[in-house]
């Protein structure tokens, strides 16, 4: 296949692709949940802080996940010990979540009985930048064990995603994490971007980060029933 037939063909993935993510964007809407899509690379404890995403906003509010993945449902059962409904969607090949996956999932379940619906993407900071999945709020990870320029590194990202997550950061002393490098390098990609520097193992800083989620339920529905 010649250079310009492919991409020919990913611009009409990519157009197909942003057709089912506003029919979804609509129908989030109209249901009144608010949808957060989670991206980082392998290993940067995407898992665990959606885990406890889950257990700690349930008790207020109706939330369910959908998580992809390459192969095995292990993330799903991993996240279901949350009690929240969850679904996996193996991708197979794919290194990413399309908006025709997550349309495809969600068929049988009631998007009215939802608050909060989160989409945990493949582990994958390259490709994930490209698809848009109706969501409303699209978090960046990274780990403070994967380095300060690591949004050097996937400027792509960093710029399509809202908010920026530093987790694990109870390791921050033993790797020697520079918390001023990271948040330069952040900046000088998105500049403005809103940052959260935490630990889901210890707790640290979850509370203001749930707290910004709510607000921003809050601010969707507001909107929308304007």
């Amino acid at each position: 296949m010649s250079e310009p037939r492919m991409i020919e063909v990913r611009r009409n993935v990519l157009k197909q692709n942003d057709v089912i993510a506003r029919a979804l964007r609509e129908q989030f809407r109209a249901a009144g949940v608010f949808v957060v899509s989670l991206v980082s690379s392998p290993g940067s404890g995407k898992t665990t802080f959606l885990e406890k995403t889950l257990t700690q906003l349930q008790p207020r509010y109706r939330v369910a996940a959908l998580v992809g993945d390459l192969a095995t449902e292990n993330d799903a059962l991993r996240l279901a010990r949350s009690k929240a409904p969850v679904k996996q969607i193996t991708t197979g090949t794919l290194c990413h979540l399309e908006a025709a996956m997550v349309q495809n999932a969600l068929r049988d379940w009631d998007l009215n009985r939802l608050d909060f619906l989160f989409i945990e993407n493949v582990g994958n900071l390259v490709c994930p930048s490209s698809y848009d999945l109706g969501e409303n709020l699209r978090l960046v990870l990274m780990s403070v064990t994967e380095g300060e320029d690591k949004p050097l590194k996937y400027p792509t990202i960093f710029n399509s995603a809202d908010v920026a997550v530093i987790t694990k950061n109870e390791l921050a002393a033993v790797v020697e994490f520079d918390w001023e490098t990271a948040r330069r390098s952040i900046e000088s990609v998105r500049p403005g971007m809103r940052i959260f520097r935490l630990s889901a193992k210890t707790g640290e800083a979850m509370q203001s980060y749930l707290d910004f989620l709510v607000e921003q339920l809050k601010e969707h529905r507001a909107v929308a029933h304007t």
